[in-house]
């Protein structure tokens, strides 16, 4: 989901539950597939929660799934960086082979 400046005209309404809370929020219409999913998910892992840690509150289950959900951005975002690195060297080991082809 990308923050734009986008004229409110261009939003739209939509509630969304968040651990037995309805949040009613303005989106852009190509993002409320991707708001909704995601808000399925935190539900289902604040579950997972639940079920791991009985007797807490629900504002320990949301740090939870909040701790988690950063964590899994964080890995991705350093999955993306190793790849780039790989790139990075495919691409110089490639240019060391065609400059040894080249003087033989």
């Amino acid at each position: 989901m990308s923050v734009e400046t986008t004229p409110n005209t261009d939003l739209i309404p939509v509630n969304i539950t968040i651990a037995d809370r309805s949040y009613r929020v303005k989106i852009a219409p190509k993002d409320e597939e991707a708001v909704r999913k995601t808000a399925a998910i935190i539900n289902q892992k604040m579950v997972e929660f639940k079920n791991m840690y009985a007797g807490k509150d629900q504002q320990d289950y949301i740090s939870m799934v909040l701790l988690w959900f950063t964590t899994q951005q964080q890995e991705s975002g350093q999955n993306i960086y190793e790849q780039e690195n790989l790139q990075n060297q495919i691409e110089a080991l490639t240019a060391s082979v065609e400059k040894a082809l080249l003087h033989t």
